[in-house]
C-alpha cells in the first residue's frame, strides 16, 4: 500500500513557493458591468393569476389552441402610464384588456397596455388580459395524444401567456385549468382544490413562493397515474411535505420512490432544508425536448425518466440552485446548470464513494476538453441579449465546465470550507426565493473562506479555455544518498491567460513511501526543487485530479535552450488527435525553419515546413490520416536551435 501525504519533515523543500492562492490575481482584473442587473425595471410583477381552458386539447385532433384570461398584479417602480409585456405574436392573439388596462397595442412580440392613469413608484395595480393561444407549434405549449404540457426555458412563457419574461422578475402564481374528468394535471406550487362541474374538472394550483416565468409549468395527461408519499423536514421531522409522482401506465416508479427521500435528505444536509411546499415529478411523452426540466416544485422528465438516477438528482438539486436561487441574468446560467451537474456527482459520491464521484467529474471534464467551443463560462452580453439555446445551454461550457469549476474550487478550499460556502450561499436571505449573479457567489466564497478568490473566478469563469501543461522533470544524484528532484511547470496554451493554481506532485521512490507535495504555480516556466535521502523513480503531475480542466504532458529532461534563445516549439493541439492537429512555434529573428514529422524509429516521414521565416508566432495544420495510429514525433530546427516533441495519433 502506498502512503500519500503532504511533505512536512521528509526532505528539504528548496523551492520558494510564493503566496498561496488567496491573493489578488496577477492578471489584469476582469471588469464586468453588472449595472443592468441592479437597475429596476419600470414595474415589478407580484402575481400572475391565470385561468386556462384546456378542455379540447385532450381529444383528437389534439389542437394546440386554447382560450385564457389572466390578471397581472404589479407594483410601479417608476412613474408610468403604460406597461410593456412579452407576448409572441405568432403564438398569442390578444382579445381585450381590463381593470387598470384601458386599451392595448401590439408591435412585433411586445404587448403595450395603456393604463387608466399615471402610477407613481410603489403603487400597485392589476391588469386583466383576455387572449387566445393559436393552433401552432411553438416549442412552448405541447398537445399530442392526450398529453398536454408546457416547457418554457429560456423565454418560452411569452408564447403561452403575456408576461414580463425575464429570470430576474419572480412572481407568485395562481393557475386554474379546465380539463376533462379523466385528466390529471400537475403544476407549480400546491393543489388548493380540484372541482368537478358537469363534465369538466377545474384544477386550482397556487404557488406561495415567487417563481421565474421560465420555471412555471403545466404537466397533464389523460389517465395520468399519481403516487404520493411524504418527506419529513430534517429541521422539524413532525412537519412534512407531499411528494407527487405523476406517471404513465407501465412505467416503473420504484427507484424514484426509494430514492427521493434520501436524496432530499442529502441535499438538505448539504444546502439547507428543501425550500418549497411540494416535491413533484412527471414523465411526459416523446415530444418533451429534454432529459428533464426543473420547473419549480414540478420537475418534468422524459419518458421512463424515473429510471435515470443522474437526471433525477440533477433536476432535484435545481430546487435549491436554479429555482430557490435563480440566475439573475442569462449570463449567470452556470449558477443553475453547473451547480446541477456538480450535484449529480455529489449524489454519486454519497451513494458510491469518492472514487465514483471523481470518475464522474473526470468524464465531465473529458467531454468539455473534446467539445470546448472556446468561449468563457460567463458572457456579459448574455445579460442583455439572450443567446440561442445552443449557446446558452452548451453542454461543454454551461454544464460540464461549470461543474468542474466547482470541483476545482472544492479542491482549492478543502471540503469543510467549500461546503460551508455552498450552504451559506443557499441559506443567504438576500438570495433565497430571489436571484443571484456570479459576483454574489464570489462574494460569499470570499466571505466564508476569508480569502480573495477573484483570481480563481477570473481565470476559470470570466476567461475561456484551460491550461495546457508541458511539464519536464529531472533527478540529480548529489552523492551520499542525496537526490534533487527538479520539476518545471510550463503552460503553453495560446490566446488565453496564465492559470494560477495550487498543484500537487506525487514523487515515487525506489526504497521509500511515495511523497505528495503541493506547490503554488503562479508563474510560467516555474522550476521547483525538492531534496530527498531516497532515490526518486517517478513523478506524477496532479495525481488526484484536482485540476480537471487541463491538458498535460510530463516528460523527462529540463532544457533551458528554448527560454534562453527565444525560440519556442509548443505542444501540438489537440493531443491526442484523430486526423488533423496544429503545431505552433515562434522564432525571435528572421531565420530558415524546418519542421519534420518522425516515426518512432526517428525516420523522417513528412516535412510540413521548410522555408525562411520572419520573426513571429506561427501555426500550421498537420494531417496524418494516411498513417497508422500510434506515437509520432515532430522536430523544429532553426539555426542551432532544435527541439523535439511527442504527439499521439488515434484513428
Amino acid at each position: 500500500m502506498k502512503h500519500r501525504f503532504v511533505i512536512l519533515l521528509c526532505g528539504i523543500f528548496l523551492a520558494t513557493l510564493g503566496t498561496f492562492p488567496g491573493h489578488a490575481s496577477s492578471q489584469n482584473p476582469v471588469t464586468i458591468d453588472t449595472a443592468h442587473f441592479y437597475m429596476k425595471h419600470s414595474y415589478d410583477v407580484l402575481k400572475y393569476t391565470l385561468n386556462i381552458d384546456l378542455y379540447s386539447n385532450f381529444s383528437s385532433p389534439f389542437p394546440k389552441s386554447f382560450s385564457a384570461k389572466e390578471v397581472i398584479r404589479f407594483r410601479a417602480d417608476s412613474v408610468l402610464n403604460i406597461i410593456k409585456l412579452n407576448a409572441v405574436a405568432t403564438s398569442l392573439e390578444i382579445d381585450s384588456v381590463g381593470l387598470a388596462g384601458i386599451s392595448f397595442s401590439t408591435l412585433g412580440d411586445t404587448l403595450t397596455v395603456q393604463l387608466n392613469r399615471v402610477y407613481n413608484p410603489g403603487e400597485i395595480a392589476e391588469v386583466r388580459i383576455c387572449f387566445k393561444h393559436k393552433n401552432v407549434t411553438d416549442n412552448a405549449f405541447y398537445s399530442s395524444n392526450g398529453c398536454v404540457f408546457t416547457d418554457f426555458p429560456p423565454e418560452g412563457a411569452r408564447k403561452v401567456f403575456p408576461c414580463w419574461d425575464r429570470p430576474s422578475d419572480k412572481a407568485l402564481t395562481v393557475i386554474t385549468a379546465k380539463v376533462p374528468l379523466i385528466v390529471r394535471l400537475g403544476s407549480t406550487g400546491s393543489l388548493a382544490d380540484s372541482v368537478i362541474s358537469g363534465d369538466s374538472l377545474f384544477y386550482h394550483w397556487v404557488n406561495h413562493d415567487p417563481v421565474s416565468t421560465y420555471l412555471i409549468t403545466l404537466s397533464s395527461k389523460n389517465i395520468f397515474l399519481v403516487s404520493e408519499l411524504y418527506w419529513h423536514k430534517t429541521a422539524n421531522p413532525s412537519d412534512s411535505i407531499p411528494v407527487k409522482i405523476y406517471y404513465k401506465s407501465g412505467e416503473n416508479i420504484t427507484m424514484i420512490r426509494n430514492m427521493i427521500v434520501p436524496l432530499t435528505n442529502y441535499f438538505s444536509l448539504k444546502f439547507g432544508d428543501y425550500p418549497f411546499e411540494k416535491i413533484g415529478f412527471a414523465t411526459l411523452n416523446g415530444a418533451f425536448p429534454w432529459g428533464g426540466m426543473e420547473n419549480q416544485t414540478m420537475v418534468n422528465l422524459m419518458p421512463n425518466g424515473y429510471a435515470q438516477e443522474n437526471i433525477i438528482a440533477h433536476e432535484h438539486s435545481h430546487q435549491w440552485f436554479g429555482d430557490m436561487i435563480t440566475c439573475g441574468t442569462w449570463a449567470d446560467i452556470w449558477l443553475n446548470e453547473g451547480f446541477g451537474t456538480f450535484c449529480e456527482a455529489l449524489w454519486m459520491e454519497n451513494t458510491n464513494g469518492y472514487a465514483a464521484y471523481l470518475n464522474k467529474m473526470t468524464g465531465l471534464a473529458g467531454v468539455y476538453l473534446s467539445q470546448n467551443p472556446g468561449w468563457p463560462v460567463y458572457n456579459p452580453l448574455w445579460a442583455l441579449h439572450t443567446p440561442s439555446s445552443n449557446f446558452l445551454y452548451n453542454t461543454a461550457i454551461c454544464y460540464n465546465k461549470g461543474a468542474c469549476v466547482l470541483h476545482q474550487l472544492r479542491c482549492v478550499l478543502g471540503d469543510e470550507v467549500f461546503f460551508d460556502v455552498m450552504h451559506t450561499y443557499a441559506s443567504d436571505t438576500n438570495f433565497r426565493f430571489k436571484n443571484a449573479i456570479t459576483e454574489n457567489f464570489i462574494a460569499i466564497a470570499n466571505q466564508v473562506s476569508g480569502q480573495d478568490l477573484q483570481w480563481f473566478f477570473d481565470e476559470w469563469i470570466y476567461e475561456p479555455n484551460h491550461p495546457v501543461y508541458n511539464n519536464h522533470y529531472e533527478f540529480i544524484d548529489e552523492g551520499s544518498g542525496n537526490w534533487i528532484v527538479k520539476f518545471l511547470i510550463e503552460q503553453i496554451q495560446p490566446n488565453t491567460v496564465f492559470f494560477t493554481m495550487p498543484v500537487e506532485l506525487l514523487i515515487g521512490f525506489a526504497d521509500g513511501p511515495d511523497t505528495l507535495v503541493q506547490v503554488n504555480n503562479n508563474l510560467n516556466n516555474q522550476v521547483f526543487e525538492f531534496s530527498f535521502q531516497h532515490k526518486p523513480l517517478t513523478v506524477a503531475f496532479d495525481p488526484n485530479r484536482k485540476i480537471l480542466l487541463k491538458v498535460a504532458t510530463t516528460l523527462v529532461g529540463i532544457d533551458k535552450k528554448e527560454d534562453d534563445a527565444g525560440f519556442r516549439l509548443f505542444q501540438n493541439r489537440p493531443n491526442p488527435f484523430g486526423q488533423t492537429t496544429m503545431i505552433e512555434y515562434s522564432v525571435p529573428v528572421a531565420i530558415p525553419v524546418r519542421i519534420t514529422i518522425l516515426d518512432p524509429t526517428g525516420k523522417v516521414i513528412a516535412v510540413p515546413v521548410n522555408k525562411n521565416h520572419s520573426a513571429g508566432h506561427y501555426s500550421i495544420p498537420v494531417n496524418l490520416a494516411k498513417l497508422s495510429s500510434g506515437v509520432y514525433y515532430y522536430r523544429m530546427e532553426a539555426g542551432t536551435y532544435s527541439s523535439t516533441r511527442k504527439m499521439i495519433f488515434t484513428k
